[in-house]
């Protein structure tokens, strides 16, 4: 199975057409199961905004589609319909749901609503029936299904000098994610990529059981931050049954488009590595 992952695309005055262009070419020559938008999808939660983002996601690939919202996907100057309706607009141009469970061959991917309007407009937060929700999302997942978490706002610092604040709560959720058996999380916000493992930052009750955190870029604003400022990418991310492989892709200026910058492997939870480079018989 691979997955599309796919954030910030920030339509409105930061969007740009030409990128957006691109990822939409190249999305259709990839091999693509699922795709995955981790919010912000407009800039500042306006109709023309989000009628914008919908047809644009109209355009990719006909798949299975998880979406969840971002905190620029909330009104932050209209106070009176964040506090009253905040998610309004989105429900009405994009999807009604703000959690959900999709079930594909081989994975059950939970989307969760990070955002709260009301009290961290930044920051963003998860509350304890959302966890709930993720546990009945998985519970009758089978036993070689990877099991995903997609959620708009971070849960692991990005290993660079800016130093963003986590999102409150964000260890007792690895926490649960990790009882569940959750194998990795995605989600954007940063607006730079980051890739690593939830043992780099917090060990948690369970060290033999790392989540791997995948973090998108910006994919088509002009917001890109620390070594991605003024730049755009996304994920491509292939799972077998023993391994993820990621491919983080970059917009390159002079050659018009995306291409291939670097490239992760990690072993899935209990499975043996075997090393391609090295004869079976000598492992």
């Amino acid at each position: 199975m691979n997955i599309l992952h796919i954030s910030d695309l920030h339509f409105g005055p930061p969007y740009v057409p030409a990128v957006g262009d691109s990822l939409l070419q190249i999305a259709h020559q990839l091999p693509i199961d699922v795709i995955v938008v981790s919010g912000d999808l407009t800039q500042r939660a306006k109709r023309e905004q989000f009628v914008a983002a919908k047809e644009f996601l109209d355009q990719l690939p006909e798949r299975p589609m998880i979406v969840v919202p971002g905190n620029h996907d909330v009104p932050l100057y209209r106070v009176g319909e964040r506090l009253a309706n905040p998610h309004e607009l989105y429900r009405e141009c994009i999807s009604p749901e703000l959690n959900s469970v999709t079930k594909v061959d081989g994975a059950v991917i939970v989307a969760l609503d990070s955002t709260a309007p009301r009290t961290a407009i930044s920051n963003g937060r998860l509350h304890p029936g959302q966890l709930e929700f993720c546990r009945a999302g998985f519970a009758d997942a089978a036993p070689d299904a990877a099991r995903i978490v997609v959620a708009h706002h971070h849960f692991a610092p990005a290993p660079d000098y800016l130093r963003d604040q986590t999102m409150p709560g964000a260890k007792r959720a690895m926490s649960k994610f990790i009882e569940l058996g959750v194998e990795m999380v995605l989600g954007g916000h940063l607006h730079r990529a980051y890739i690593g493992n939830s043992l780099d930052f917090y060990p948690g009750n369970h060290r033999d059981r790392g989540i791997v955190i995948v973090q998108c870029g910006t994919t088509t604003s002009r917001r890109g931050r620390g070594r991605e400022r003024e730049k755009n990418s996304f994920n491509l991310i292939e799972m077998d049954a023993h391994m993820f492989h990621i491919t983080h892709y970059l917009y390159f200026d002079e050659d018009n488009g995306f291409a291939p910058f670097s490239r992760y492997l990690f072993p899935r939870p209990g499975r043996r590595f075997v090393d391609p480079m090295i004869p079976e018989e000598t492992t």
